[in-house]
């Protein structure tokens, strides 16, 4: 098994595992974040891109799908296998990231503030469009082939889809290695979404440690979100909060439903300025009587995920609406970390004034804009220019939907036998080394934080 991404970072996971006749990749991602894990995209993938026989998602975020199109054209053409809800999902991502790309190339282009002539996207919407046709779907709990390895997807509870690889790898005379790759595991006893379901007795675990060096704690999210956002409103502001299309932005929406049909916030106009989101949301929608998400969701009526004053931005023009609108009122866009898309746009326009806030509510991987103004940073680097930044800038905690250390130990011992090794992925060296202190003690694996490109042989 050889470790070609997510590792060292939160972005990028791309892990190889192969016998001596045949070869499976477990998820394919784009890195992000700073900038010398964006040049890795643009070098070749550390193995040859048609080794694989098959590739197999774990959920369709960008960090574990959107280096597929990039795979594609530098020769890959086995199936990519995904539950069908990662599959859609997937679909309106990659299009979107492609189409992000090339936006945004051709606006260095016109603009003149790229450092390469002329600036060039990774890939294009065609390129997309070819990956696409190469999934195939299957749902929870069915065993299937993937070449000679046989693969199960089990709910992970992060987002719309996601699941926990299981994956049984031959080892001759009728033996396998069983390894199981967690992808992002979702939290327990949070709203839209499931908990995961237990661990399953496994050789080898593949654990995320995104959130493995601390706890999200319990204070509520709408006590936290009226705290934070009342004073902006109250004074006419504009509140912009960077949200992930999935999960993320239905959920922060689903928590301003509740507040405000309890009384507990005031009913102002609320724009989610995103495509993507949108169409998440459909999704979303239509699989709410689904094993997916949680059932116990009140939806009397399409979108009663939402609050009945959110407003959908689709179109740039609609987009552009916003800049004539004054506050109060909540702009919800995406990308989360401020990395792309239509909230840059936002951000140059509203962090000069002092009288708005930008509201942080997901995890910020270094090297992000998002990154520098959780920590303080004084301007921010929008299309070429450096933005003061004097609106306040916040975050809320509790929104994750990732597990946080305590939720990662407790789904590790819900196995019913411990795992013999454990390899700690998807997660800055601090949080891996952190979750790997709090493990050691408490099961009896061996607990490994691999390197990048690093390789180990299945016992």
């Amino acid at each position: 098994m050889v470790f070609h991404g997510g590792v060292g970072t939160v972005t990028g996971s791309r892990f190889l595992v192969s016998t001596r006749d045949d070869a499976v990749l477990v998820d394919c991602g784009l890195f992000q974040g700073l900038k010398e894990l964006r040049l890795r995209n643009w070098q070749g993938p550390g193995f040859d891109p048609r080794a694989p026989r098959a590739i197999v998602l774990t959920h369709a975020h960008i960090d574990h799908t959107g280096y597929l199109p990039r795979l594609v054209q530098l020769g890959y053409r086995g199936p990519i296998y995904a539950t069908p809800a990662t599959a859609e999902v997937a679909r309106i991502l990659l299009l979107d990231a492609a189409e992000i790309q090339e936006e945004d190339a051709a606006f260095a282009n016109r603009k003149g503030f790229s450092k390469h002539h002329p600036a060039l996207p990774l890939y294009t919407v065609k390129d997309a469009l070819r990956a696409l046709q190469y999934i195939r779907t299957r749902p929870y709990g069915e065993r299937f082939e993937a070449g000679t390895f046989r693969v199960t997807f089990r709910n992970a509870g992060h987002i719309l889809g996601s699941a926990f690889v299981q994956l049984e790898v031959p080892m001759g005379e009728d033996r396998a290695h069983r390894i199981v790759f967690s992808g992002d595991l979702g939290r327990y006893h949070q709203p839209i979404h499931t908990d995961p379901v237990p661990l399953p007795p496994c050789d080898t675990l593949v654990l995320e440690s995104t959130y493995g060096d601390r706890s999200h704690g319990h204070q509520s999210v709408i006590t936290q979100l009226r705290d934070e956002l009342l004073p902006t409103l109250e004074r006419g502001g504009t509140v912009l909060i960077p949200a992930f299309a999935v999960a993320r932005a239905q959920l922060v929406t689903h928590h301003l439903r509740v507040a405000i049909e309890t009384g507990r916030f005031p009913d102002v106009p609320i724009h989610i300025d995103s495509p993507m989101a949108n169409d998440v949301t459909g999704l979303y929608n239509r699989y709410l009587e689904s094993e997916y998400l949680d059932r116990s969701i009140p939806h009397t009526a399409p979108g009663a995920l939402f609050p009945r004053n959110v407003r959908f931005h689709r179109t740039i023009e609609d987009s552009k609406k916003l800049n004539n609108l004054p506050g109060p009122r909540i702009v919800i866009a995406s990308s989360g970390m401020l990395t792309g898309g239509r909230v840059l746009h936002h951000l140059q326009r509203l962090a000069p004034d002092p009288r708005n806030l930008i509201c942080l509510v997901g995890y910020q991987a270094a090297g992000t804009r998002g990154r520098a103004l959780l920590e303080g940073a004084p301007t921010v680097r929008v299309f070429g220019i450096d933005v003061d930044v004097r609106a306040r800038v916040t975050c809320i905690h509790g929104l994750s939907a990732h597990a946080d250390r305590d939720e990662l130990i407790r789904w590790v011992e819900s196995a019913p036998e411990p795992p013999k090794r454990i390899f700690l992925v998807h997660g800055e060296p601090p949080a891996a080394e952190s979750l790997a202190e709090a493990l050691r003690p408490r099961v009896p694996s061996e607990v490994v934080i691999p390197a990048m490109g690093e390789s180990f042989a299945l016992a």
